[in-house]
């Protein structure tokens, strides 16, 4: 179809009255208008040197994150990215590349791919992963159907303590299925999960798979999981893992999880505003031909070269639909190539280093705050390694995070539930979490930016 660019305000008006509307704004009459951008503000009539000058001055009103002193934990990481992964995303082969969708596609593209499921096997302990997915939620929800796949049952457990976001994406995925998602309560000392509490609910049967993770939603350290898999017996275990801590842990796979998932943003890539992420998926070789998405496989030419191809893609486009085992219809090919460049870069052994770090960090983060009047920090007494949870005694968490905000400090986020009619977890929450590269300095700021906005709060 042409694209069509109206000659004058005739074709305009013919173009809308033939679609009933009087102007053009009814177009947009289902969006709200407290949501729509609105004009820029440039003004009209401006020529090019103008315009360019008009849009820095509305830039230098952004407040860019580089100018806080950051404690933002959860999935997305915040970390040292070496130049060289730029100019390696940069060449022109990997960052115009689409997704493969055949098997002859590029034997660097699928290399660079068939490398990256080679890695997050390598760290999980697994037997195969693919060749990534939107993010670590989607991962999740992929994970939740690849269960219900193949275990009978209708009620699927995840610990009260996942993100809201994350079980947001997971009821999103349950939509249209028999699926109940339930929480495993935690215990308010240590905010691991109740194992009690799952051995009798395992025991009432009905249950086709659990999802736990490493780290806990509040960044503890679960000791527990390791008895996870001779309580569940043949219902699957999902682990959602964060791929630096498994640096330094035992993998997965070694402790009995059926299927490992996880959120791969913080090797090679910036927070960006939340994006682009990369879902990381592994499984047993049971499972593979019943998991998501697309599998690089490596093989020999008629020459007897190494190669590579797409051995498995699993989505409806290539399948029948209705032996499909999944919706999803791309991979993160270019955040995926980051990932597996940052961690070629950084090495097992400094990956570990870097963790090794993060966590001293953390640890003087949270002596730190602990020495607050009025901070619980760390709330649960629960190893840890790079994040913690800390509870605010006076006020609103929304509250205390603002008032730092004023004074350039981004303290974390709150980790209830802000959707109407969701339980609570019980008191004022919020993550927080050391990077590599926080300082002394920055973590007195923190301290001390907590104290007046506590007495604030005070005061109020």
């Amino acid at each position: 179809m042409a694209r069509w660019i109206p000659g004058d305000r005739s074709e305009e008006v013919a173009l809308l009255k033939e679609l009933g509307l009087s102007d053009t704004e009814e177009l947009f009459a289902d969006v709200p208008k407290k949501v729509r951008l609105g004009r820029m503000g440039v003004g009209a009539g401006k020529d090019e040197p103008d315009v360019v000058r008009a849009v820095d001055q509305i830039l230098d009103r952004n407040r860019p994150y580089s100018k806080f002193a950051s404690f933002l934990g959860g999935r997305i990481g915040t970390r040292f990215v070496p130049a060289a992964v730029d100019a390696i995303l940069s060449r022109s082969e990997f960052y115009t590349a689409y997704t493969p969708y055949q098997p002859e596609a590029s034997q660097g593209t699928l290399q660079a791919m068939f490398e990256f499921q080679s890695l997050w096997v390598e760290l999980t302990g697994m037997d195969a992963a693919n060749a990534s997915l939107y993010d670590g939620a989607t991962s999740m929800g992929e994970a939740l159907l690849l269960c219900h796949r193949v275990h009978e049952g209708h009620r699927f457990l995840v610990p009260a303590s996942l993100p809201w976001e994350e079980r947001s994406v997971l009821e999103n995925y349950a939509t249209g299925f028999p699926i109940r998602i339930e929480s495993i309560p935690f215990d308010p000392r240590t905010g691991c999960l109740d194992l009690a509490w799952v051995r009798t609910e395992v025991g009432r049967g009905d249950v086709f798979g659990l999802l736990a993770d490493v780290p806990n939603g509040f960044g503890h350290l679960d000791e527990g999981l390791l008895e996870l898999k001779s309580l569940l017996g043949t219902v699957p275990l999902v682990i959602g893992a964060d791929p630096l801590a498994l640096s330094v842990l035992e993998p997965p796979g070694s402790w009995g999880a059926d299927v490992v998932v996880g959120e791969g943003q913080g090797f090679g890539m910036p927070p960006n505003f939340g994006g682009p992420l990369v879902g990381l998926f592994a499984c047993r070789k049971e499972l593979l031909r019943v998991s998501p998405g697309r599998i690089v496989g490596a093989t020999r030419d008629v020459e007897g070269r190494r190669a590579f191809t797409l051995t498995l893609q699993t989505r409806e486009q290539h399948i029948r639909r209705s032996r499909a085992t999944s919706n999803i219809c791309t991979n993160q090919s270019l955040v995926a190539l980051a990932f597996v460049v940052y961690a070629s870069l950084v090495g097992a052994r400094g990956l570990a280093e870097l963790q090794g770090r993060v966590t001293e960090r953390a640890h003087t983060l949270a002596s730190a705050l602990g020495g607050v009047d009025g901070l619980s920090a760390p709330r649960f007494e629960a190893p840890y390694l790079g994040e913690f949870a800390i509870a605010v005694g006076r006020g609103n968490a929304h509250a205390f995070l603002d008032r730092l905000r004023r004074r350039k400090v981004l303290g974390g986020h709150p980790l209830a539930d802000p959707r109407p009619g969701r339980p609570g977890l019980g008191e004022e929450l919020i993550l927080t979490a050391a990077r590599d590269t926080t300082d002394d300095k920055e973590i007195q700021r923190y301290a001390k930016a907590a104290r007046a906005a506590l007495a604030a709060t005070g005061a109020a």
